[in-house]
């Protein structure tokens, strides 16, 4: 039911996904943009709570960037069935500073802000060590995000070592969450490790982040 419905919504979800994908691309000549095995650009956002966050604060830790938006069902199947909060709670509990960004424009679908930006976290039972909020979308153009979710990985040396999907089956069915290669749980537990990276890069899916 699930992936007939996400062909039903191609227009709508995966399409868009792929034209911005496209227009990324072409508007990248100057190459400042995030690129995997160079160093992550810095950036300061703010959080839910109002407290002010930099990528630097972090140097020194393994950071996940997380593109998010509680209004895609994409995002809704791993937050719904518990799998990215898992994800939170096993790598924020080894040190890892996991940092979810929402570029949604305000008035755009995953805009929240204020008591209702915070009940939605908690509704979520989000365990970011913060959510941040992009609504310039500056931050995730300057990353290149396309999708929600969109993950990156950076190294303790500020290096970004992985960026693409969650895993490798882009579906919004639950159900499909323990068939995939979850490409977050891999990267981290092999660099971790001191091993080497399988997947560096791949294809990011989900909805289009909804930009300014």
């Amino acid at each position: 039911m699930y992936k007939v419905r996400l062909l039903m919504n191609w227009d709508r979800v995966v399409l868009p996904a792929l034209l911005l994908s496209l227009a990324f691309v072409s508007n990248n000549s100057s190459g400042k943009n995030a690129r995997v095995d160079q160093s992550a650009p810095d950036f300061t956002l703010t959080d839910s709570n109002g407290k002010s966050h930099s990528l630097s604060d972090f140097k020194g830790k393994w950071v996940v960037l997380e593109w998010v938006n509680f209004g895609c069902p994409f995002v809704g199947k791993h937050y719904d069935s518990g799998n990215m909060q898992s994800l939170q709670k096993a790598y924020t509990s080894k040190g890892v500073a996991w940092l979810s960004i929402c570029s949604s424009a305000p008035g755009k679908q995953g805009y929240f802000e204020g008591e209702e930006l915070k009940s939605r976290i908690k509704e979520k039972g989000s365990s970011a060590t913060a959510y941040l909020v992009d609504a310039e979308g500056a931050v995730g153009k300057l990353y290149e995000a396309r999708t929600t979710p969109h993950m990156y990985i950076i190294n303790p040396e500020g290096v970004l070592v992985y960026a693409g999907g969650i895993d490798n089956i882009a579906s919004t069915d639950k159900d499909d969450i323990m068939k995939a290669t979850n490409y977050v749980k891999e990267t981290l537990d092999a660099a971790m490790a001191g091993k080497e990276i399988a997947v560096k890069g791949s294809r990011p899916y989900g909805c289009s982040v909804k930009y300014k």
